[in-house]
């Protein structure tokens, strides 16, 4: 009785099968390629959402004494850099510095002056960036002698500073934010208007597929900057406008995409049975033609992301874009370029979380079009 059990069990289990998903799901977990990929996608991510509030930084502080820092893994300020700033600050309050002993995370001077040193001025060391607020621990000669101790403050920078004195790291990650969010949305936006027009355009064929289509050439003779610029006219300069203009531009080459694969798959046999068994238009575009051209569509997305961030780094150069103090990928590429012969790092870091980014989206757009495929179900 339980062996009979056992045995009607399994044929179920064999009858039940998996899905069309689960096969393709299956497949792409077997790319390593696109495993290793979104795994280090999702890391950036997560980075980027996550590392600007744990850095301890702002990613609009500004340090004045640290411009083009170079990248460290050991602590700001230097020892060797202690003598000269307090050199300058003693210049300010007309009192040179006799001896500096440094002792750990606090620094001993003794101020010697001409006339008597006002203390008042000592307030420089608490507005320079290498020092905290400092304390007189003796007086001589009528106050023209000081002894002074003075805490050191402590930065790491493990990206160096920009030309602003502010964190490269911070920015780098807080500007992932708004490349990965720009990217993935307008590419959303172009995917939803783009798949569903084409489909509907290449499905219904006729004079319907013609007008559908010269609309899109039309739109694709009007200039994509004199569009940006209207936009800009009319709803004022806003974050959401990158959304709007990139999405609204880029969507005309998945609608002739989706529409060229949508025409040949509209005389395969599963359409052609749906529509004999009375099967309505919308649910054959949805369930069938759609579903089908997720293959080319999948790959052509993972290549509009990376497009959309080196749109949006060019609107930002025209001003048109992200503005300060945001930034994107593309805006610390295009100011590590500026500074490149005196301040290399500024290039690298950001050129290598982009570069590592769109690698990531190929292989896992090259995974997903050989798991979507389906030649391969």
């Amino acid at each position: 009785m339980a062996e009979g059990f056992a045995l009607h069990t399994t044929d179920v289990e064999a009858t039940l099968g998996r899905s069309l998903w689960a096969d393709a799901r299956a497949r792409l977990f077997r790319n390593k390629a696109a495993v290793a990929s979104m795994v280090a996608l999702l890391l950036i991510t997560i980075a980027c959402i996550v590392g600007p509030e744990i850095t301890g930084h702002r990613f609009d502080q500004v340090y004045t004494d640290y411009s083009r820092t170079p990248a460290s893994l050991t602590a700001y300020p230097r020892d060797e850099d202690i003598a000269p700033a307090i050199e300058r600050i003693g210049s300010r309050v007309r009192g040179r510095p006799e001896s500096i002993s440094i002792s750990g995370d606090l620094v001993r001077v003794v101020l010697v002056g001409q006339r008597p040193i006002d203390e008042r001025g000592l307030a420089y060391f608490d507005r320079s960036d290498l020092f905290g607020p400092a304390r007189v621990v003796e007086r001589a000669d009528e106050g023209r002698r000081l002894t002074v101790e003075v805490p050191i403050e402590r930065n790491y920078f493990f990206f160096g500073t920009d030309t602003n004195g502010r964190d490269l790291l911070t920015r780098t990650l807080f500007a992932g934010r708004i490349s990965l969010s720009i990217g993935l949305l307008a590419t959303l936006v172009a995917l939803v208007i783009g798949v569903v027009y084409g489909a509907t355009s290449g499905y219904l064929g006729g004079r319907v597929d013609m007008v559908m289509m010269r609309i899109v050439d039309i739109l694709y003779s009007l200039p994509f900057i004199f569009f940006v610029i209207m936009l800009v006219v009319f709803f004022g300069r806003n974050f959401i406008l990158m959304f709007l203009a990139v999405g609204a531009v880029e969507w005309l080459d998945m609608a002739r995409i989706v529409r060229g694969q949508t025409l040949s798959i509209k005389r395969q046999e599963y359409v052609q049975a749906a529509e004999a068994l009375g099967v309505e238009t919308r649910g054959i575009i949805r369930r069938h033609v759609i579903p089908n051209t997720l293959g080319p569509v999948v790959v052509f997305m993972t290549l509009l992301v990376p497009k959309v961030i080196l749109l949006e780094s060019f609107l930002s150069f025209l001003g048109l874009g992200v503005q300060e103090p945001w930034s994107s990928w593309g805006v610390l590429i295009a100011d590590g370029a500026k500074n490149i012969q005196g301040a290399t790092f500024m290039l690298i870091y950001p050129s290598l979380f982009l570069v590592v980014t769109l690698l990531a989206l190929n292989f896992i757009g090259d995974g997903l079009r050989d798991a979507l495929d389906p030649r391969d179900r």
